[in-house]
């Protein structure tokens, strides 16, 4: 069921915005408008606008709160936001120098991996750095080339250069080295190398050693850092967990006065005006938004006597354009099934919430579609299981299509694919295909036509005449459809038609309300130009129009087809793993029917499932369902 709703406006002095928020909007759920867009006809009205005094806090909150244990709780007494503000600011003071000694050691490991990173291609040099840095006569090069080029260079270039190359390291695309140069021909050389494309590394005067030396040598400094960084990082973590309870109490007070100070972004403030009686200027805010009918109520008692609150309440009226929110109320039991409606559209306030109705009809038919006591069983323990421990509305809804299937499992007689294990209620379906099939259509039929008379309730509620009378779901499209399933009833039991004129009157006329619903509705609308493409435009699209609402009614009843299918499709299925098994003369391996079972209850079971919601969308909801409602989001503080 939908929530009934009443519209507030909600005002007082604008110093006490938050007051009202903390003490009244965190107890009721209450959906806020933007009030200048619904007060918009009223004069001298402005937006709330004021900075956030705890933005800059906040941020600073949030990042020590990440360093407080998991196990820490809030302590529960009440703190006032300067004594949240002194909370935060003298824990930040506190660990102020050890930050900037950890920030300082960050530094300096990011600069000594960059070093690592630096000479880590040049370790196979058995060399000192130091000697090479001091070199008179002799000038060096660190780098890489492609090895595109540096084939090239050892094929054509190399012997006639006064030059040594000395490769130290390469991977998939590079030669990592460093060449040695006489000084007087330094110039000459390194023009040569750069059009080769190889690119200069510069090696800092840093290094102690050999590459190798130095090498390790930063990986021993680079573990002295962590190491000191972790000591650090214990020290602050410790300091924080000593004051963890008042801070994270800070924190959460800031929170909930950063949330308060968000509803000013959808207040509105009337200009200034001044008080007789102490002469003071006043400035009020206004907050506008949907309460349920039963926190608006209690809401209202609650306010009497605070004299500083003022409100105006109203229930919802059809001639007034506001769009109330929908909030879902069902039972436990169907909840989860509100995920399905999420994923079409939220109803709208005047429309039938079809929770309940997909809730029963997806467990249906899905139980008859997989129908099986023993692999039932399995959904309904897997799908509890997962919906208590993830708290998933999937788990929930695999385990109460679970009890369908096990249901329909004993009607069918089918366990774990043995048909002979317990005698069936109802029928088995490999031995009954066309009774399946005939059913499933039937079944379709009948769920068929409910979706038109809930669209016909939907129309009554929307006060939608049109839709009521003349749509192809309405009363029109209802009695044909009937009118047709009628025919087909009596052809195969044997009866008469009724006569030509019966068959006229019963086809001929919601054909022609269904033909001519659009003119009509102008007609009703008291427009003057009934046909506003033109008579000829209207008749050519009219005509493709029925054609195509006569191939859905054909379509979609046949459409339930599957569902008869796929409950033949699962017995055939688990026949064929007990016939793999050898099964069929008793006993059979337990290996092969345990994977079988496994394999056919997660393939086919997936897709059962999505097969049973296309029909629902499809078949069903096109039929009385829009889901052009907004959806009830509350304001509410973290209390």
């Amino acid at each position: 069921m939908i929530e009934k709703m009443k519209f507030l406006s909600i005002t007082g002095p604008k110093s006490d915005i938050d007051r009202v928020a903390n003490t009244y909007l965190s107890k009721y759920e209450m959906h806020l408008e933007n009030a200048l867009s619904e007060l918009s006809t009223v004069r001298d009205l402005k937006p709330f606008i004021e900075m956030n005094p705890y933005r800059d806090l906040m941020s600073k909150s949030e990042e020590l709160v990440k360093k407080i244990d998991e196990n820490c709780s809030a302590s529960h007494k009440s703190m006032t936001p300067s004594e949240a503000a002194d909370v935060i600011t003298n824990a930040f003071s506190m660990i102020d120098d050890l930050d900037l000694q950890k920030k300082a050691l960050k530094d300096k490991k990011t600069h000594y991996k960059e070093l690592l990173h630096t000479i880590e291609p040049f370790k196979m040099l058995n060399y000192d750095l130091k000697k090479i840095m001091n070199f008179k006569f002799i000038k060096f090069r660190f780098g890489r080339i492609s090895h595109e080029f540096y084939n090239k260079f050892s094929k054509y270039v190399y012997e006639n250069l006064n030059t040594v190359f000395y490769e130290c390291d390469s991977d998939e695309d590079y030669v990592w080295g460093i060449y040695f140069v006489p000084a007087t021909s330094s110039v000459k050389i390194d023009a040569i190398y750069s059009s080769l494309h190889f690119e200069r590394i510069f090696i800092p005067n840093e290094y102690e050693g050999t590459p190798e030396e130095a090498y390790n040598d930063i990986l021993s400094k680079i573990d002295q850092v962590t190491a000191q960084i972790k000591q650090i990082s214990a020290e602050i973590k410790k300091k924080i967990d000593s004051i963890g309870p008042e801070l994270l109490t800070a924190h959460n007070t800031l929170q909930t006065l950063t949330k308060n100070h968000d509803i000013r972004k959808v207040a509105a403030c009337t200009k200034e005006r001044r008080s007789y009686k102490n002469n003071d200027n006043m400035i009020f805010y206004i907050l506008c938004g949907w309460m349920t009918l039963k926190d608006a109520n209690a809401f209202l008692k609650d306010i009497e006597n605070d004299p500083n609150v003022y409100c105006i309440s109203e229930e919802v009226q059809d001639d007034i354009g506001m769009k109330p929110p929908t909030k879902l109320k069902n039972p436990k039991i169907f909840k989860p099934f509100e995920m399905f409606i999420h994923m079409y559209g939220v109803p709208a306030y005047n429309e039938i919430d079809p929770t309940l109705f997909v809730a029963i009809t997806y467990s249906l038919i899905f139980g008859v579609m997989f129908g099986d006591v023993g692999q039932g069983l399995c959904l309904v323990i897997g799908g509890a299981l997962f919906y208590k421990f993830k708290k998933m509305n999937l788990g929930a809804i695999i385990s109460l299509a679970g009890i369908f299937s096990t249901f329909f499992g004993f009607m069918y007689g089918s366990v774990f694919g043995y048909e002979e294990l317990i005698p069936s209620v109802w029928m088995k379906p490999m031995d009954n295909i066309m009774s399946i099939l005939i059913t499933a259509i039937v079944f379709g039929a009948f769920l068929i036509i409910i979706a038109m008379v809930l669209n016909i309730i939907n129309a009554v509620k929307s006060k939608d005449y049109a839709r009521l009378f003349f749509d192809t779901n309405g009363l029109a499209g209802l009695v044909f459809y009937g009118g047709i399933l009628s025919c087909v009833a009596l052809i195969f039991t044997d009866h008469e038609l009724p006569g030509a004129i019966v068959l006229a009157i019963l086809f001929g006329v919601p054909l022609l309300l269904m033909f001519f619903k659009e003119p009509i509705e102008r007609k009703l609308e008291k427009k003057q130009n009934l046909f506003p493409d033109g008579k000829g435009m209207f008749i050519v699209t009219s005509i493709f129009e029925m054609f195509e609402v006569l191939l859905s009614y054909a379509s979609n009843t046949i459409s339930f087809l599957r569902v008869g299918a796929f409950a033949l499709s699962h017995a055939a299925m688990m026949g064929v793993v007990l016939m793999l098994a050898g099964a069929e003369h008793g006993g059979g391996n337990i290996l092969v029917i345990i994977l079988g079972n496994i394999i056919v209850a997660a393939m086919e079971g997936l897709i059962v499932g999505i097969q049973v919601l296309r029909l629902e969308y499809y078949e069903m909801f096109s039929r009385f369902y829009r889901g052009t409602g907004k959806e009830f989001k509350p304001y509410k503080t973290n209390k």
